[in-house]
């Protein structure tokens, strides 16, 4: 099962009996400064649940599944999460 943006909105909103609209700014509203930190090369930190950093893959050279021919495949920036301590205890129950 997927839990999506819209459940964790109806959930909080159940459980604040804040409209859905107000949570659903919100939890956008902290996504989108989420993402502005990390296109600025920020870490975010979130205690108890873990941190996200943007690193750069290295290029290397790939293949052309078609010809065979090798292509050179440039560096390029991904997102990686490491879980906090709490947030890892939690799962493995």
């Amino acid at each position: 099962m997927t839990l999506t943006k819209k459940d964790i909105v109806m959930k909080i909103a159940e459980e604040t009996s804040l409209k859905q609209i107000h949570v659903k700014k919100v939890v956008q509203m902290t996504f989108d400064k989420i993402i502005a930190a990390l296109n600025d090369g920020q870490n975010i930190e979130l205690r108890n649940f873990g941190v996200f950093k943007v690193r750069t893959r290295k290029g290397r050279m790939g293949r052309n599944p078609r010809t065979g021919d090798q292509v050179p495949i440039p560096d390029k920036k991904v997102v990686t999460f490491k879980p906090g301590l709490i947030m890892k205890e939690k799962v493995k129950e």
